[in-house]
């Protein structure tokens, strides 16, 4: 049987607002955010299910990383949930305030 995968999340507290921008200043990942607020938890697969595995793994970890997000194994899923509460907590309407701010249908040139 296969050990378990434990992922490391930082606590509502260690959420700093300079690896959050930074975290969201990627349209890619941005995108993979207003999936996650639009759906809810997901395997993380679903949210680029285009993409090579490595560049997938990138985009996640430092979404989770940044406390953006939690992410927790299913089996063989990874599945991937918005930190919602712990992001209002630290900085109450900056996900909405983000997400109004950029289009959905913006493209990763930033061309409506």
């Amino acid at each position: 049987m296969a050990a378990v995968r434990v992922y490391q999340h930082p606590e509502t507290s260690e959420i700093a607002m300079p690896r959050v921008l930074f975290a969201l200043s990627e349209p890619l990942r941005l995108g993979m955010v207003r999936t996650l607020v639009e759906r809810g938890e997901v395997d993380s697969i679903e949210l680029g299910p285009d993409l090579p595995r490595s560049t997938l793994t990138h985009h996640t970890s430092l979404l989770r990383e940044s406390g953006i997000v939690f992410v927790r194994a299913e089996g063989r899923k990874c599945m991937i949930r918005l930190r919602t509460d712990d992001l209002e907590a630290r900085f109450p309407g900056l996900i909405r305030t983000v997400l109004n701010g950029y289009p959905a249908d913006v493209d990763e040139e930033g061309d409506a």
